[in-house]
């Protein structure tokens, strides 16, 4: 049009003769595909997957760079991301997560397990953020905050639709430096606001404690790498304390590596007891993990409870519903997390990754971890009102159970 316009003051017959032509190159222009259109962009393909046409996607890129005011400040590459993360969130799966560099390589601090932070484990539930567990002495569990807490806004920062990495981004930050939460607690009539210091995390594993002549405990904080090995130093401290009563304590436990979580159902089931199925998408056959019947600790003469919560979630589902499915246990607290899938980590360049949901777990009997979650065989709600004083209902239950058998 700016052209046409310039033309307005040379001869009729010239105007014509260019009109044309650039008419000519219009609709030249046209009738090409969108995707012959992208400059600065390597690697593309005009593809089309059964009757998706991808040239609607060239279409709207195109469509940015000629309308949108801030188009040139947007790179190709943040576009790019942007793209892949909008297909990832397409399939509805909050534990499917595309990572860009800088993410990546937050992704990557988490799982060696030091990091600068307050030490919670947040995740999407019922479409909102929250609090899947603060972790063993941290300052999010010293500022009160606990599992199943909705976060409402970081830093003054409205949650709304923003991702778990988007959140992990706000409240990480350097030692010594505060971040602002706004959280919904089921019973308050208002919101709870914590202002809660940084500092380096290091994940706590396991304590072990004899409670009593007759009670041992052992708390799991979480299934590390190591997990297994410190659990089975535990289980040799529980057989020369003479007790007879275990309880395992996963409350707030938000998981972690599965082979923990098998190694330790192995040392209560007997060998080849089924303690987890993975079931994949159609055309993909199950994969039955069993037990190794390691053999530390006969269920039939000694009593195991496990306590629960809302916070005990992945791996500690998988332990507590493989030995209750099979008998070995009794769940005591409240029903679990339901975080029952598994999630491969897919190096898709040198700098991104993909973490991509590609199983869900079900537990001997068949039960999906990820709609119910575990429910207890005896349920205690651990309220602000029946814990004040530091009393510990659930554990209290559990000592009862031991003493009348019910």
């Amino acid at each position: 049009m700016k052209n046409s316009t310039k033309l307005l003051y040379v001869t009729a017959s010239l105007a014509i003769v260019v009109g044309v032509f650039v008419g000519g190159l219009y609709v030249g222009y046209t009738k090409k595909p969108y995707s012959e259109r992208v400059s600065g962009v390597v690697n593309m393909a005009n593809a089309s997957t059964g009757n998706v046409d991808f040239d609607t996607f060239w279409r709207v890129w195109n469509t940015i760079d000629e309308k949108y005011p801030e188009a040139k400040n947007i790179s190709s590459q943040e576009r790019l991301y942007g793209a892949i993360s909008g297909l990832v969130g397409s399939l509805g799966d909050p534990y499917s997560v595309y990572f860009p560099p800088a993410e990546s390589k937050q992704f990557e601090e988490t799982i060696k397990g030091s990091f600068e932070g307050i030490g919670m484990e947040i995740g999407i539930k019922d479409k909102v953020l929250t609090v899947v567990a603060p972790l063993k002495n941290t300052p999010a569990e010293k500022a009160g905050i606990k599992a199943g807490d909705v976060i409402l806004e970081i830093n003054k920062t409205e949650t709304g639709d923003m991702t778990v990495e988007e959140a992990v981004r706000l409240i990480r930050g350097q030692r010594g430096t505060s971040v602002e939460l706004s959280l919904y607690r089921k019973g308050e009539t208002k919101p709870i606001v914590v202002s809660v210091m940084r500092d380096v995390i290091s994940i706590p594993m396991i304590e072990t404690k004899k409670l009593s002549s007759d009670v041992f405990v052992v708390s799991l904080y979480s299934f590390g790498a190591s997990s297994a090995q410190k659990f089975a130093q535990a289980m040799q401290e529980f057989s020369v304390s003479g007790a007879k009563n275990l309880v395992i304590d996963l409350r707030n436990n938000p998981g972690g590596y599965l082979d923990s979580a098998i190694d330790i159902s192995s040392m209560f089931l007997p060998k080849d007891a089924v303690i987890v199925t993975e079931e994949y998408g159609e055309g993909r056959e199950s994969d039955v993990f069993k037990s190794k019947g390691y053999g530390f600790v006969d269920p039939k003469k000694v009593n195991v409870v496990i306590l629960l919560n809302g916070g005990s979630a992945s791996a500690s589902e998988i332990v507590a519903g493989a030995l209750s499915d099979h008998d070995s246990a009794t769940l005591i607290g409240e029903k679990t997390y339901g975080k029952g899938s598994v999630q491969e980590v897919v190096n898709i360049t040198r700098d991104t990754t993909l973490k991509i949901t590609v199983a869900k777990w079900l537990t001997p009997d068949g039960l999906s971890i990820s709609k119910k979650g575990i429910e207890p065989d005896i349920e205690v709600e651990a309220t602000a009102e029946n814990t004040k004083n530091g009393k510990d209902p659930v554990m209290d239950r559990a000592l009862e159970f031991f003493r009348t058998g019910k």
